[in-house]
């Protein structure tokens, strides 16, 4: 775990940008496509953790971007070249474009300066979609990322943001995939080969310390 000076400087308000991933109705909450996802997701804590991260986000001024997955209802433009994307077609809940699937879930809040990113295909919420263009336009050095799932949106975000040159912070506690054994092993294999790992708490303290004030 990196010590409360580095991750202090990694976590700069004017240069940080926390990211939700898939924290949508269709997916994490009551009525989810993936009712296992949905209760590991709320049953290990992560979504209430993710809930944390954005309201101190909100009070710090961190910019706060929700990446959502969805589809058109005709399918144009989905993918269908992987099982997953197969078998979401089948699915008795879909992520369609204007439905409730496709709202953030609470207890995660919106606010009117968040920003909302929606993608019909892929992955990954950077890969194809605005993402990239407006992290550089915010300025982002550092990228939050917390949601779901440690199987493939996770991953992918985090990787995709290494590679094209964000430092990325994972908040452990703030991701959840299944079964509940494979977050922390993905984690340690995997994400902490390229992002720093943290715990919740340890990012909220960085995020509510004092600013400092500017002297003439």
């Amino acid at each position: 775990m990196p010590s409360y000076e580095q991750l202090s400087e990694l976590l700069d308000p004017a240069t940080t940008v926390l990211m939700t991933v898939e924290c949508q109705q269709g997916v994490v909450g009551p009525d989810s496509a993936l009712p296992e996802l949905a209760k590991e997701a709320r049953a290990s804590g992560a979504l209430a953790q993710v809930a944390r991260l954005v309201t101190a986000a909100h009070e710090s001024g961190v910019q706060v971007m929700h990446a959502i997955a969805e589809r058109r209802p005709d399918g144009r433009g989905a993918n269908h070249n992987a099982r997953l994307f197969r078998a979401a077609e089948r699915l008795p809940v879909r992520q369609l474009s204007g439905t409730t699937a496709v709202r953030v879930a609470p207890p995660i809040e919106v606010a009117d300066e968040d920003l909302v990113v929606r993608r019909l295909h892929g992955l990954s919420p950077l890969t194809g979609t605005d993402v990239d263009a407006l992290l550089r336009n915010l300025g982002c050095r550092t990228l939050i990322v917390t949601g779901v799932s440690a199987n493939v949106a996770v991953p992918n975000a985090v990787f995709d943001a290494v590679n094209r040159g964000y430092t990325v912070v994972v908040p452990s506690d703030a991701i959840a995939g299944v079964p509940s054994d494979y977050t922390p092993a993905m984690i340690r294999n995997t994400l902490a080969l390229v992002a720093t790992v943290a715990t919740t708490d340890e990012v909220l303290a960085c995020l509510k310390r004092p600013r400092r004030v500017s002297r003439a």
